[in-house]
Protein backbone atom coordinates (compact mmCIF):
# COMPACT_ATOMS: atom_id res chain seq x y z
CA UNK A 1 0.00 0.00 0.00
CA UNK A 2 2.71 2.48 0.94
CA UNK A 3 4.59 1.19 -2.46
CA UNK A 4 1.31 2.41 -4.30
CA UNK A 5 0.91 5.44 -2.90
CA UNK A 6 4.43 6.86 -3.12
CA UNK A 7 4.51 6.14 -6.74
CA UNK A 8 1.34 7.50 -7.45
CA UNK A 9 0.91 11.24 -7.65
CA UNK A 10 -1.35 11.41 -4.97
CA UNK A 11 1.34 12.91 -2.78
CA UNK A 12 -0.95 15.01 -0.63
CA UNK A 13 -3.32 11.83 0.52
CA UNK A 14 0.79 10.51 1.79
CA UNK A 15 1.27 13.48 3.38
CA UNK A 16 -2.19 13.60 5.57
CA UNK A 17 -2.05 9.83 6.50
CA UNK A 18 1.95 10.91 7.54
CA UNK A 19 0.55 13.45 9.59
CA UNK A 20 -2.23 10.82 11.21
CA UNK A 21 0.07 8.50 11.73
CA UNK A 22 2.22 10.15 13.40
CA UNK A 23 -0.01 11.44 15.49
CA UNK A 24 -1.69 8.31 16.42
CA UNK A 25 1.59 7.18 17.53
CA UNK A 26 2.44 10.31 19.58
CA UNK A 27 -0.42 9.45 21.64
CA UNK A 28 1.22 5.97 21.82
CA UNK A 29 4.54 7.01 23.27
CA UNK A 30 2.57 9.47 25.41
CA UNK A 31 0.29 6.62 27.02
CA UNK A 32 -2.19 8.98 26.01
CA UNK A 33 -4.56 6.25 24.61
CA UNK A 34 -5.13 4.30 27.42
CA UNK A 35 -8.54 5.12 28.97
CA UNK A 36 -8.65 3.64 32.11
CA UNK A 37 -11.97 4.60 34.67
CA UNK A 38 -9.66 6.68 37.05
CA UNK A 39 -10.74 10.57 37.24
CA UNK A 40 -8.27 13.13 36.81
CA UNK A 41 -10.65 16.35 37.57
CA UNK A 42 -8.53 16.61 41.00
CA UNK A 43 -5.52 16.95 39.24
CA UNK A 44 -6.87 19.31 36.71
CA UNK A 45 -7.26 21.25 39.69
CA UNK A 46 -4.56 20.73 41.57
CA UNK A 47 -1.70 20.98 38.80
CA UNK A 48 0.87 23.38 39.66
CA UNK A 49 2.02 23.37 35.89
CA UNK A 50 3.68 26.67 34.42
CA UNK A 51 0.94 26.49 31.65
CA UNK A 52 -2.71 26.14 33.05
CA UNK A 53 -4.71 24.40 30.58
CA UNK A 54 -8.38 25.74 30.16
CA UNK A 55 -12.02 24.44 31.58
CA UNK A 56 -12.73 21.30 30.33
CA UNK A 57 -16.17 22.30 29.57
CA UNK A 58 -14.72 24.76 27.09
CA UNK A 59 -12.19 22.27 25.79
CA UNK A 60 -15.08 19.89 25.10
CA UNK A 61 -17.46 22.65 23.45
CA UNK A 62 -14.19 23.48 21.04
CA UNK A 63 -12.87 20.07 20.23
CA UNK A 64 -14.40 16.69 19.25
CA UNK A 65 -13.76 15.06 22.31
CA UNK A 66 -15.42 14.03 25.44
CA UNK A 67 -14.81 15.58 29.28
CA UNK A 68 -13.92 11.60 29.61
CA UNK A 69 -11.13 11.58 26.72
CA UNK A 70 -9.74 15.03 27.77
CA UNK A 71 -9.27 14.13 31.05
CA UNK A 72 -7.44 11.32 30.00
CA UNK A 73 -5.35 13.16 27.39
CA UNK A 74 -4.87 15.84 29.72
CA UNK A 75 -2.80 13.16 32.55
CA UNK A 76 -0.94 11.44 30.24
CA UNK A 77 0.04 15.00 28.74
CA UNK A 78 1.07 16.29 32.39
CA UNK A 79 2.79 13.31 33.00
CA UNK A 80 4.56 13.54 30.09
CA UNK A 81 5.15 17.64 30.01
CA UNK A 82 5.18 18.82 33.69
CA UNK A 83 5.65 22.40 32.37
CA UNK A 84 2.49 22.46 30.51
CA UNK A 85 4.05 22.90 27.09
CA UNK A 86 6.11 21.36 24.73
CA UNK A 87 9.02 23.00 22.94
CA UNK A 88 9.99 22.09 19.58
CA UNK A 89 13.07 19.81 20.83
CA UNK A 90 10.98 17.63 22.60
CA UNK A 91 8.78 17.40 19.58
CA UNK A 92 11.83 16.35 17.71
CA UNK A 93 13.32 13.92 20.23
CA UNK A 94 10.01 12.20 20.23
CA UNK A 95 9.27 11.79 16.82
CA UNK A 96 13.03 10.44 16.31
CA UNK A 97 11.91 7.36 18.48
CA UNK A 98 9.74 6.42 16.10
CA UNK A 99 11.02 6.97 12.79
CA UNK A 100 14.47 5.73 14.07
CA UNK A 101 15.11 4.67 10.23
CA UNK A 102 15.29 8.09 8.56
CA UNK A 103 15.59 11.78 9.66
CA UNK A 104 12.22 13.30 10.90
CA UNK A 105 13.79 16.67 12.33
CA UNK A 106 12.32 18.74 9.59
CA UNK A 107 10.02 17.52 9.10
CA UNK A 108 8.75 17.46 13.05
CA UNK A 109 9.59 21.21 12.70
CA UNK A 110 6.97 21.51 10.23
CA UNK A 111 5.01 19.95 11.86
CA UNK A 112 5.34 21.61 15.18
CA UNK A 113 5.07 25.09 14.01
CA UNK A 114 1.37 23.55 12.58
CA UNK A 115 0.19 22.64 15.97
CA UNK A 116 2.01 26.16 17.12
CA UNK A 117 -1.21 27.72 16.10
CA UNK A 118 -0.71 30.97 18.15
CA UNK A 119 3.39 31.05 17.58
CA UNK A 120 4.48 31.14 20.68
CA UNK A 121 7.15 28.88 20.35
CA UNK A 122 5.70 26.11 22.46
CA UNK A 123 2.28 23.64 22.15
CA UNK A 124 0.20 24.00 24.96
CA UNK A 125 -2.47 21.20 25.90
CA UNK A 126 -5.37 22.95 24.23
CA UNK A 127 -3.29 23.55 20.86
CA UNK A 128 -2.57 19.91 20.71
CA UNK A 129 -5.91 18.73 21.97
CA UNK A 130 -7.48 20.94 18.77
CA UNK A 131 -4.70 19.50 16.50
CA UNK A 132 -5.91 15.88 17.18
CA UNK A 133 -9.39 16.97 17.15
CA UNK A 134 -9.47 17.93 13.61
CA UNK A 135 -6.80 15.24 12.71
CA UNK A 136 -8.36 12.38 14.08
CA UNK A 137 -12.48 13.52 13.73
CA UNK A 138 -12.67 16.76 12.03
CA UNK A 139 -14.28 16.57 8.31
CA UNK A 140 -12.47 16.04 5.34
CA UNK A 141 -12.60 19.75 4.75
CA UNK A 142 -11.40 20.66 8.10
CA UNK A 143 -8.46 18.03 7.52
CA UNK A 144 -7.57 19.41 4.35
CA UNK A 145 -7.65 23.14 5.87
CA UNK A 146 -5.39 21.71 8.53
CA UNK A 147 -3.28 20.31 5.76
CA UNK A 148 -3.27 23.22 4.03
CA UNK A 149 -1.43 25.47 6.83
CA UNK A 150 1.43 22.34 7.15
CA UNK A 151 2.11 23.09 3.73
CA UNK A 152 1.62 27.26 3.68
CA UNK A 153 5.11 27.29 5.52
CA UNK A 154 5.77 31.05 5.85
CA UNK A 155 1.75 31.65 6.77
CA UNK A 156 1.25 34.24 4.25
CA UNK A 157 -2.42 32.09 2.45
CA UNK A 158 -0.60 30.61 -0.33
CA UNK A 159 1.72 27.50 -1.57
CA UNK A 160 4.31 27.91 -3.35
CA UNK A 161 6.26 25.32 -5.37
CA UNK A 162 9.52 25.10 -2.93
CA UNK A 163 7.55 25.65 0.39
CA UNK A 164 5.80 21.71 -1.44
CA UNK A 165 8.91 20.60 -1.97
CA UNK A 166 9.85 21.28 1.24
CA UNK A 167 7.95 19.67 3.22
CA UNK A 168 7.70 16.45 0.55
CA UNK A 169 11.60 16.08 1.13
CA UNK A 170 10.87 16.08 4.57
CA UNK A 171 8.63 13.46 4.66
CA UNK A 172 10.66 11.35 2.71
CA UNK A 173 13.92 11.80 4.62
CA UNK A 174 11.37 10.81 7.59
CA UNK A 175 9.95 7.72 5.71
CA UNK A 176 14.40 6.28 5.14
CA UNK A 177 14.35 3.31 3.44
CA UNK A 178 10.85 2.48 4.25
CA UNK A 179 9.89 2.89 0.73
CA UNK A 180 10.11 -0.23 -1.61
CA UNK A 181 11.80 0.54 -4.24
CA UNK A 182 14.13 3.24 -2.76
CA UNK A 183 13.21 6.39 -4.52
CA UNK A 184 15.55 8.33 -6.62
CA UNK A 185 17.23 11.23 -5.56
CA UNK A 186 15.33 13.32 -7.38
CA UNK A 187 11.78 11.80 -6.84
CA UNK A 188 10.25 14.35 -4.57
CA UNK A 189 10.65 17.20 -6.70
CA UNK A 190 9.50 15.02 -10.27
CA UNK A 191 6.22 14.32 -8.35
CA UNK A 192 5.72 17.77 -6.69
CA UNK A 193 6.66 19.15 -10.40
CA UNK A 194 3.75 17.01 -12.09
CA UNK A 195 1.16 17.82 -9.06
CA UNK A 196 1.36 21.21 -8.33
CA UNK A 197 1.02 21.71 -12.18
CA UNK A 198 -2.41 20.18 -12.21
CA UNK A 199 -2.88 22.15 -8.15
CA UNK A 200 -2.38 25.47 -9.49
CA UNK A 201 -5.34 25.97 -12.07
CA UNK A 202 -4.96 29.82 -13.11
CA UNK A 203 -0.99 29.04 -13.57
CA UNK A 204 -0.14 31.99 -11.00
CA UNK A 205 3.13 29.98 -9.77
CA UNK A 206 1.13 29.41 -6.01
CA UNK A 207 -1.73 27.49 -4.84
CA UNK A 208 -4.52 28.72 -3.22
CA UNK A 209 -6.46 27.12 -0.21
CA UNK A 210 -9.61 27.24 -2.82
CA UNK A 211 -7.10 25.21 -5.23
CA UNK A 212 -5.82 22.80 -2.82
CA UNK A 213 -8.72 21.86 -1.26
CA UNK A 214 -9.95 21.71 -4.77
CA UNK A 215 -7.25 19.35 -6.06
CA UNK A 216 -7.29 16.87 -3.06
CA UNK A 217 -10.92 16.55 -3.20
CA UNK A 218 -10.75 15.16 -6.81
Amino acid sequence: MLTLEWESEGLQTVGIVVIIFASLKLLHLLGLIDFSEDTVEDEMEMATVRHRPEALELLEAQSKFTKKELQILYRGFKNECPSGVVNEETFKEIYSQFFPQGDSTTYAHFLFNAFDTDHNGSVSFEDFVMGLSILLRGTVQEKLNWAFNLYDINKDGYITKEEMLDIMKAIYDMMGKCTYPVLKEDAPRQHVETFFQKMDKNKDGVVTIDEFIESCQK
